[in-house]
């Protein structure tokens, strides 16, 4: 059992899944429709991750057999969103192994598991910790919504597991299987939740990743409106 992992039960545990560059940035290869909004939220939530302390367990594809999407590849997360790669990481590489050092969430702040399948749960290594580690309650965030996001939930729920789900910091490429998605994860016995609600507020308005044109757009429209109230 993993309950070496840590000494005492955990409170809460960020789920952070795909937050990568391909699928949340305007040039990237899978790009999720709802990206700037997402970005936003994710950027919060590990703000909000770092200031409390809060380990993040991270997957990352790194492999699609859809023919319609790139091959994807991690080494040492380097292609995650900035903000979403902690420092004191451990990152393990896509094999079959099922090796979990003892207490590494005492000794590392983040650990990255890449996943090769549409159901992280067919990962042996990423089963094995999330099956076996106590949590009082996982918080998830990442991508999408109609695949990995809704999988590792209803994986974890099969589990007997608590979780909760940040609704505005996942994304979809569909907005309408997206939808669907959360409401099968909400019947399953998932919790709902918007970042404000365990982050708080934030008076950032650059997101800081997505160099697309609508998001510069959006963000000088946003700070035209913040210096039109002020000097009101």
């Amino acid at each position: 059992m993993l309950l070496q992992l840590v000494r005492a039960r955990r409170r809460q545990v960020l789920l952070d899944i795909n937050t990568q560059r391909d699928f949340l940035l305007a040039s990237g290869t899978a790009c999720i429709r709802n990206h700037r909004r997402v970005l936003a939220h994710i950027r919060r939530m590990m703000a909000w991750a770092r200031t409390h302390e809060i380990p993040v367990i991270s997957m990352c594809d790194v492999h699609s057999d859809d023919p319609t999407r790139a091959a994807f590849h991690l080494n040492g997360g380097h292609q995650k969103v900035g903000y979403t790669l902690l420092g004191n990481h451990l990152s393990f590489a896509a094999d079959n192994n099922t090796d979990l050092p003892r207490e590494m969430l005492r000794q590392y702040k983040q650990v990255i598991l890449p996943n090769r399948c549409h159901d992280p749960f067919d990962e042996p290594r990423i089963d094995r910790l999330l099956s076996e580690i106590r949590v009082g309650e996982f918080i998830v965030i990442g991508t999408s919504v109609e695949e990995s996001v809704a999988a590792t939930v209803l994986g974890l729920l099969q589990r007997h597991k608590p979780v909760t789900v940040v609704t505005d910091a996942v994304g979809s490429h569909d907005s309408h299987e997206g939808k669907m998605a959360l409401r099968k994860m909400e019947a399953k016995g998932a919790n709902m939740t918007e970042t404000k609600r365990i982050a708080g507020t934030s008076h950032l308005k650059q997101v800081g990743a997505c160099p697309c044109d609508s998001c510069q757009r959006l963000l000088v429209k946003s700070s035209e409106n913040s210096n039109s109230l002020h000097n009101n």
